[in-house]
């Protein structure tokens, strides 16, 4: 009988409750407002940086708000943190490699180009002030393509990982942690070494979904899906496993029994992974990385190289 299958004696999964998130320019430009302030307060004399600067993260973020936006990315929004930088925020039910490959590139490497095109521009015309908004178009926006978590690098890199990808990720954060932090310590910056910091705590969260999702596989129980698509015989599964792995989150339960259910919907929505298609061939991926590498040394061979010459910069200031 079809009552009888097993997923019946199942009771029904608490529904998650999401917040949706639509497009805020208002809180944006008070986002941008904030982040200009935060650097103010330190440069106060620097008022051409500052803007400079906003126009390079703004366009930079642009880029990447455009192409999630064309592949119809959920929950958009776009927002700037004070004394560190900006964001694009969204989500997808299942992700397409080939759309998240271009969704990371379409914000460093239209800034490269950039960037390539006003210094060409700046050194033919003898313009300082667009001199060194080019400057700062290369430095931030190479900077972006090093293979380090968060940044843009980061994410691409983590991209081409197939197997072991957990650890992968666990290994990767801590690294791009402890290089945050020992670059902060290196050259002075507070801020570096507590983003390394706070870097720390993602670790800590991929640790834990890469021990929970050892014993998922273990028992095969299923948890790359979105939380909607997971079956109540999944849910409770996978409920089990988190109580029994994780003691504080056992003893809140059993403690408040009754107000628990969107404490373990959460926890459990917190350990699926989003599923994404390999849909990007090995000739997408070759010419993705000669782009990477070309984009990488280009701007270092025109400013080292015999190309330009800066002297009438450097002679004036």
């Amino acid at each position: 009988m079809e009552n009888d299958h097993p997923s019946n004696w199942y009771s029904q999964k608490p529904v998650l409750e999401k917040v949706k998130v639509k497009s805020n320019w208002g809180l944006t430009l008070f986002s941008v407002l904030i982040f200009a302030l935060s650097f103010l307060s330190i440069f106060s004399e620097e008022l051409d940086f500052i803007f400079y600067l906003v126009v390079v993260l703004f366009i930079h973020e642009m880029g990447h708000y455009l192409l999630m936006k064309y592949f119809k990315y959920d929950d958009l929004r776009m927002l700037f943190i004070p004394l560190m930088g900006a964001f694009v925020q969204g989500s997808k039910k299942r992700y397409s490699q080939k759309e998240s490959f271009l969704v990371i590139v379409a914000g460093p490497f239209p800034g490269i180009i950039l960037g390539i095109t006003l210094i060409i521009t700046a050194h033919y015309l003898q313009l300082f002030w667009l001199l060194e908004l080019s400057f700062l178009f290369l430095f931030l926006n190479v900077v972006n393509l090093l293979p380090i978590d968060p940044l843009d690098g980061g994410q691409l890199f983590k991209l081409f990982v197939k197997k072991k990808r957990d650890l992968f990720l666990l290994i990767f954060a801590l690294l791009s942690s402890l290089i945050m932090a020992g670059v902060g310590y290196l050259i002075d910056s507070w801020v570096l070494m507590a983003f390394g910091l706070l870097m720390s705590f993602k670790v800590r969260s991929f640790q834990r979904n890469y021990h929970y999702r050892k014993i998922l596989d273990a028992y095969q129980i299923e948890y790359e899906c979105d939380y909607d698509e997971l079956t109540d015989q999944e849910y409770h599964q996978i409920k089990r496993v988190l109580l029994e792995e994780n003691t504080k989150l056992s003893a809140i339960v059993n403690h408040y029994p009754e107000q628990s259910d969107d404490l373990i919907a959460s926890h459990v929505n917190a350990v699926l992974s989003v599923p994404y298609d390999r849909d990007a061939s090995k000739l997408f991926k070759i010419v993705l990385i000669g782009c990477w590498l070309l984009l990488l040394l280009l701007p270092v061979l025109l400013l080292m190289g015999p190309f330009l010459d800066f002297s009438w910069y450097f002679e004036a200031i």
